[in-house]
C-alpha cells in the first residue's frame, strides 16, 4: 500500500467498477429491448406499407382516375349534367368565342331535318379524346334549346392521346327540343376490337344515311358533327389538354367561371355550336340567339 491510499480504497473501486458495469449491462439491456420493439414496429409498419403498395400496383390498376372512377355514380352523373346544362347566360357572354375553333360551311347541299326540324348528327367513341372535349361543347350548346336527360360520366381512353379525359356520353341519353332535332350515335366503346374500323367495340351502329354523311366530310376521323348539313364541326374545336387530371365536377365548376383555360374553350365553342344552329333555328330562341356571347361567337 503506497502513502496516501486511503484503506479500502481498492475495495471501493472494485465495488465501484462493478456499479458501473452492471449499470452498462443494465443500459445495453435496455437498449436492446428498445431494438426489438423498433424492429417490431418497423417491421408491423413495413408490412402496411407493403400492403398499401401491392394494392396500388396490382394488375389493372390505374393511378388517374382512381380504380372505380372510370364512370360515373348516378348521384354524380345527375349533379354534372344539371351544372353543364345550366351554364349561366352572363358566363357565355364574358366568354363570346373565348379560345375555340370555329366551324366550317357546307354549300348547295340539302338540309339534314328530323320531324321538319334542323337536325345535328354526332357521331364518334367513347374511347376517342377528341370526342370527350366536343361532348362538353355539344352538351352546353344544344341544352340553350331543349332538355337531356339519361346523360353518364365517362373518361376516354387510358391509352389514347390525352388518356383518361373527363366527359359525358350520349351513349343512352335522350334530348328534346321544339326547335332542333340531336342525333348522338356512340359508335365505339372503350373496350379493344381489333377487327372494328376504330380499334374498340362496337356501341351502335349508324344507318346507312349516317355513314354516307361521315364517308362524304368526315374524312375517316371522330368526332363528326353535321349540323343540319350547313355547317361541320372540324375534329377539335380546342385541345383536350386543359382537362387533364381534372374530375367531372371541375370541368362544370371551370364551365361556369369565364376567366377559366376551360371555359375559353369549352364555353367559347359551345357558343359556336349555338350560333351556327340558330342560323338554322331562323333565330330562335331570341334570348339565345341574340345574346352578346353568341354574336361575338358568329362573328
Amino acid at each position: 500500500m503506497s502513502k496516501g491510499e486511503r484503506p479500502g480504497a481498492r475495495t471501493g473501486e472494485r465495488t465501484g467498477a462493478r456499479g458501473r458495469a452492471a449499470a452498462r449491462r443494465a443500459a445495453a439491456s435496455r437498449a436492446a429491448r428498445r431494438k426489438r420493439i423498433l424492429f417490431a414496429g418497423a417491421g408491423t409498419a413495413l408490412v402496411a406499407v407493403l400492403a398499401v403498395v401491392l394494392i396500388a400496383i396490382r394488375p389493372g390498376a390505374s393511378a388517374a382516375p382512381p380504380a372505380g372512377a372510370s364512370t360515373g355514380t348516378a348521384a354524380q352523373n345527375l349533379a354534372v349534367a344539371r351544372a353543364v346544362t345550366s351554364v349561366p347566360a352572363a358566363t357565355f357572354d364574358a366568354v363570346g368565342a373565348g379560345t375555340a375553333t370555329g366551324l366550317s360551311a357546307t354549300s348547295g347541299q340539302p338540309p339534314l331535318t328530323v320531324d321538319g326540324k334542323p337536325e345535328v348528327l354526332y357521331m364518334g367513341g367513347e374511347f376517342c379524346p377528341y370526342c370527350a372535349a366536343e361532348r362538353w361543347a355539344l352538351t352546353a350548346a344544344l341544352s340553350r334549346f331543349g332538355t337531356f336527360t339519361g346523360l353518364s360520366l365517362i373518361h376516354s381512353s387510358p391509352t389514347d392521346a390525352y388518356p383518361n379525359t373527363p366527359t359525358l356520353s350520349f351513349h343512352g341519353s335522350r334530348y328534346s327540343s321544339k326547335y332542333v332535332a340531336f342525333t348522338p350515335v356512340e359508335w365505339f366503346g372503350e373496350a379493344d376490337d381489333a377487327s372494328s374500323p376504330f380499334g374498340h367495340v362496337t356501341l351502335e351502329n349508324p344507318t346507312a344515311a349516317q355513314t354516307a354523311l361521315f364517308d362524304k366530310y368526315a374524312n375517316g376521323s371522330i368526332p363528326f358533327v353535321d349540323l343540319g348539313n350547313q355547317y361541320l364541326v372540324p375534329q377539335a374545336q380546342f385541345l383536350p389538354s386543359a382537362l387533364a387530371g381534372m374530375t367531372w365536377s371541375q370541368v362544370a365548376t371551370a364551365m361556369r367561371t369565364p376567366s377559366s383555360p376551360v371555359a375559353k374553350d369549352i364555353d367559347g365553342a359551345a357558343n359556336m355550336l349555338t350560333a351556327s344552329i340558330c342560323k338554322l333555328t331562323n333565330g330562335q330562341p331570341g334570348g339565345v340567339c341574340s345574346s352578346a356571347g353568341v354574336l361575338a361567337a358568329a362573328g
